[in-house]
């Protein structure tokens, strides 16, 4: 097998990552100046300011334009995976972290109860966005694109 290192030249893959990148470092930034302290956990994880999915198909979906085209198919099916991603954020993960939100409580309030002592887990509250968190992303990833580009 070959390897081939051209991946690491090739626009279309790199821009995305590094908006990708510019995202979570905010995020940590973000979440430093809010609570004092680093949680080196929210650099990988998701959810939260700014939306960093948001920021990564932004700039692929703007790379995309760039490099092949506003009128290609191949910006056609970046735009549709930006749209899907977006919708994504703010409607479905956005939902289950609700929900999670209020499993909390109730496994909470049952154990303080007594009424439940077996359920140790907490479920994760942060997975979705609030549609300012994806609008930013989105600033984050077309700013990106057009700077590098």
């Amino acid at each position: 097998m070959e390897l081939h290192f051209d991946i690491f030249f090739n626009p279309v893959v790199m821009v995305p990552i590094f908006a990708w990148f510019i995202a979570q470092v905010t995020k940590v930034a973000l979440d430093l100046k809010k609570i004092g302290k680093i949680d080196v956990k929210r650099f990988v994880g998701s959810g939260g300011m700014p939306s960093s999915h948001t920021a990564f198909v932004t700039a692929l979906t703007t790379v995309v334009g760039i490099e092949c085209g506003w009128s290609s198919p191949e910006l056609g099916i970046a735009f549709a995976i930006m749209a899907v991603v977006m919708y994504d954020a703010t409607g479905v993960r956005r939902a289950a972290g609700r929900q999670a939100q209020v499993l909390n409580k109730i496994i909470e309030e049952s154990q303080i109860n007594g009424k439940l002592t077996h359920l140790d887990v907490k479920l994760k509250e942060l997975i979705g966005h609030t549609p300012f968190e994806v609008l930013v992303g989105a600033v984050i990833g077309i700013s990106i694109a057009l700077l590098v580009m």
